[in-house]
């Protein structure tokens, strides 16, 4: 279909103008371009984290040199006519407005070329003018090349972020097409260096590898494809992870609705829902939901940035989702193999005094002749504020709750949450000293993340420094690990580096508090005692002292409860003694 500039009828029902926000979206307009002109071979190219320089290059059908400047037109598009085709879009790009964007901030040069032409067509263009045309030669495809975005809109410019940042959501975008479309070959190369390729061999697992790594590839569950019900439609495949892999957040939560990426929150719960019982509290799986189903049962017109999706029949979707991903966890699960040492103390109590005392030691327990509160030293009433009255250890239940008793009654402590508590603390207080304490790992061990994860964990280098790591590229998206805080040392490294990548995510996000609080969190997390762990006297002993001294016991660092009070007179009323 020839490209042609909509009518205004047309253009009036197409959601507000695309606006490019940051270098990622120039590489998300150009490479959608790429995926519709049926390329198989795509590779983005970037310096200064795309700042500077954005080239994307394509082997697909190219654009005949009669429609390469209308290509720049406002609301110019070869994807639909009529108003009607917005009812049934099964393209990436539809608006006609992503080119004529990224050119009005740039100096843009566009090469393209169809099969059969002898030679192709050079447009350069500053701020959206075109400044220069002329005959090229190419091979059939086109090339785009971005350079100094945002160069004539420095009130933009300045609210970009870091070349690390702007990188790390250049990968996130790459990757996410590579997913969608495993049949193409995808390059990512910033700054002279290869980060990222796909086999392009139709194979969504081959992909999942060079994403994720290998051990993670090979773990995800394939969710297999069954023809859908002639009432539905709808269709689901991908692969999901197994409830022995999983995440700090839900960010490793991958959708695609006719091979396009959203956000939907009934979908991603959806897939949440199908993990029930199966994971950890405040735990999510590692998924990607390839969703299927006729272009008029879905409308993408929704989202200035074509994020999100409206379905027809929303529940329908829900449902097709959960059953899908629930049904592969029932089928295909592995058995879970305990693999790592446990994370702060065993199941069962040691006998021997020196790994008794390590244990122990990781409370902080008050140096022998510092005082120590007890019952019989004038007790008191709990006082305003955070300050916890001494308590006496009864016993465990569940090997979950402490049993304590206090002056005003009893006391249910949850042992996870209070002893994250104590480590935040501690670790905090580590760190506004530069104490630090770090332990090195017997052998650096490689371990290899994603692109987004590797480029957040290298960005914060230094303040992963201040808390006791020793992590450093290692080519590609592998990170070695030398050291980790002494209080995560029985941790898995993977899994502690996995969780810090996703805390700094959170961390970087607005109203985040502190990125350094968000890591102090999720390595608290990974290292406190877990529920179902049996504590001998001494061990709960020693945490609720710990307990009693921090800043704020009541609450753990993700702002979960540490306690719960039962005061002598509500055990009175419960027991008919109050009158």
């Amino acid at each position: 279909m020839p490209i042609r500039v909509l009518s205004e009828q047309v253009a009036s029902q197409i959601a507000a103008g695309e606006v490019v926000e940051r270098p990622s979206s120039v590489v998300k307009e150009l490479v959608e371009n790429s995926i519709d002109a049926d390329a198989r071979d795509i590779r983005v190219e970037t310096r200064a984290g795309g700042k500077k320089f954005i080239h994307v290059t394509d082997d697909g059908c190219g654009v005949p040199a009669t429609e390469a400047a209308l290509a720049f037109h406002r609301h110019s598009t070869s994807k639909l006519t009529t108003a009607d085709d917005l009812t049934r879009i099964s393209t990436l790009g539809f608006r006609g407005e992503a080119l004529a964007s990224i050119a009005a901030v740039s100096r843009l040069t566009f090469v393209t070329r169809t099969a059969d032409a002898p030679l192709g067509t050079l447009l350069r263009l500053e701020g959206g003018r075109v400044v220069a045309r002329q005959e090229s030669g190419r091979p059939p495809g086109t090339a785009v090349t971005v350079e100094d975005l945002f160069f004539n809109v420095p009130a933009r410019r300045k609210f970009l972020r870091t070349e690390r940042t702007e990188r790390r959501h250049i990968d996130a975008w790459l990757t996410r097409y590579a997913m969608a479309y495993p049949a193409l070959r995808f390059a990512l190369i910033h700054d002279g260096r290869t980060v990222f390729q796909s086999p392009g061999t139709d194979s969504l697992r081959d992909v999942l590898v060079a994403v994720y790594g290998l051990e993670i590839g090979a773990a995800l569950l394939e969710i297999p494809p069954v023809d859908p019900r002639p009432a539905s439609d709808i269709l689901v495949t991908g692969f999901a992870s197994p409830p022995s892999l999983h995440r700090a957040n839900r960010g490793y939560i991958t959708l695609f609705v006719n091979g396009r990426w959203v956000q939907d929150a009934r979908l991603t719960y959806a897939v949440i829902q199908a993990y029930h019982t199966l994971l950890p509290s405040k735990r999510y799986p590692l998924a990607v939901v390839i969703v299927q189903l006729p272009p008029e049962e879905v409308d993408v017109n929704v989202h200035p940035a074509k994020a999100e999706v409206r379905f027809r029949d929303g529940d329908a979707a829900f449902r097709a989702v959960q059953k899908a991903v629930r049904r592969t966890l029932l089928e295909r699960s592995p058995v879970p193999v305990a693999a790592h040492a446990p994370t702060a103390w065993p199941s069962t109590p040691p006998q021997g005094g020196q790994e008794r005392h390590e244990r122990l030691s990781q409370l902080r327990l008050r140096p022998a002749g510092e005082q120590r509160r007890t019952e019989a030293e004038s007790p008191r009433a709990e006082s305003p504020g955070d300050t916890l009255p001494p308590l006496r250890v009864v016993g465990q239940l569940g090997t979950t709750y402490i049993v304590a008793e206090g002056p005003a009654g009893m006391y249910l402590l949850d042992q996870h949450a209070a002893h994250e508590r104590v480590l935040f603390e501690q670790l905090l207080a580590e760190r506004q000293r530069a104490t630090v304490a770090s332990q090195a790992l017997l052998e650096p061990q490689p371990i290899e993340l994603t692109a987004e994860a590797a480029g957040l964990l290298e960005e914060h280098l230094e303040l992963l420094g201040n808390l006791g790591f020793q992590v450093e590229p290692f080519g590609g998206t592998t990170m070695l690990v030398r050291a980790l805080p002494s209080i995560a040392a029985q941790a898995d490294p993977r899994q502690v580096l996995e969780d810090v990548a996703a805390a700094l995510e959170i961390g970087d996000a607005p109203l985040a508090g502190t990125v350094e609080e968000a890591v102090a969190r999720q390595v608290c997390k990974q290292a406190a005692v877990k529920a179902g762990q049996v504590l001998a006297r001494e061990e709960m002993e020693g945490l609720v002292r710990a307990l009693e001294r921090c800043t704020s016991p009541r609450t753990c660092p993700h702002g979960r409860p540490t306690m719960i009070h039962l005061s002598v007179e509500q055990l009175a009323r419960e027991f008919g003694r109050s009158g």
